[in-house]
């Protein structure tokens, strides 16, 4: 069978998130374009935490922030 070839066009991604790349070298290290708390930052505003969700008192910890 033959390999297929890789495509060289740009994934499509969320408007805050344009130009983000990652990458893995050959010793297996992650390299990024964004840093670790700016990626975080998005996470936290856009993704739901499954594990926090049934908590009742988590209302109270986000009005103190």
């Amino acid at each position: 069978m033959a390999k297929k070839k890789k495509k060289d066009t740009d994934p499509k991604v969320h408007e805050e998130l344009k130009g983000f790349k990652m990458e893995i070298n050959s010793f297996g290290e992650i390299s990024s374009s964004f840093s670790i708390d700016k990626i975080n930052e998005f996470l936290n505003k856009n993704v739901e935490d499954k594990k926090l969700k049934d908590r009742d008192d988590l209302d109270s910890i986000e009005e103190e922030k």
